[in-house]
């Protein structure tokens, strides 16, 4: 593989790195708003106003039907 052709593909890598890390940002600071008693568990009811979209999509990523999701589960979701 020619230098050229390895520098492109690092430089190519990075704006999705910076777009992941923007997501995740944005994530942890709305779940930490909506976690109103700072466990670090959403519940079902803790996002229905606050974070809709995990809301509508709350059971699939509870995969374990524990009854809340985490912050990590979220990430982990978005970057699907």
């Amino acid at each position: 593989m020619s230098l050229i052709c390895l520098a492109s593909c690092i430089f190519a890598a990075v704006p999705a790195c910076a777009d992941d890390i923007s997501r995740n940002k944005e994530i942890q600071e709305r779940f930490a708003k909506c976690d109103i008693n700072r466990d670090g568990k959403l519940t079902l009811n803790e996002a229905k106003d606050c974070m809709p979209r995990i809301y509508d999509h709350f059971s699939r990523i509870d995969e374990q039907n524990k009854g809340y999701v985490t912050v990590a589960q979220i990430e982990a979701m978005a970057a699907r």
